[in-house]
């Protein structure tokens, strides 16, 4: 299981590379407007879009380095809550 998640942290650069092709699409437009409440939404928006790629990057990595999903534990605890079977090994008759 851990390759694949090696897999998916390589494959985050895609994202990452969208969000950032689209921010910088958000600022050139945002040059050629005159209204400054538009040119602030445009920064705005621009800074929200490097912070999703930099959360997307760094998940990339920590996939990449340790082999794990950032999710997969919170996850994992969260069905042993809901199902309690799951928290004891099965008894052998």
């Amino acid at each position: 299981m851990g390759g694949s998640f090696r897999l998916f942290g390589l494959l985050a650069i895609i994202p990452t590379t969208l969000l950032l092709t689209v921010s910088f699409f958000v600022l050139f437009t945002m040059r050629k407007l005159d209204a400054p409440g538009l040119k602030i939404f445009g920064y705005v928006l621009a800074v929200l879009l490097w912070i999703a790629a930099a959360i997307v990057f760094s998940a990339g990595l920590y996939m990449m380095a340790t082999g794990q999903h950032p999710m997969m534990q919170m996850m994992q605890q969260m069905m042993q809550m809901r199902h309690p079977m799951m928290q004891q090994p099965m008894m052998k008759p």
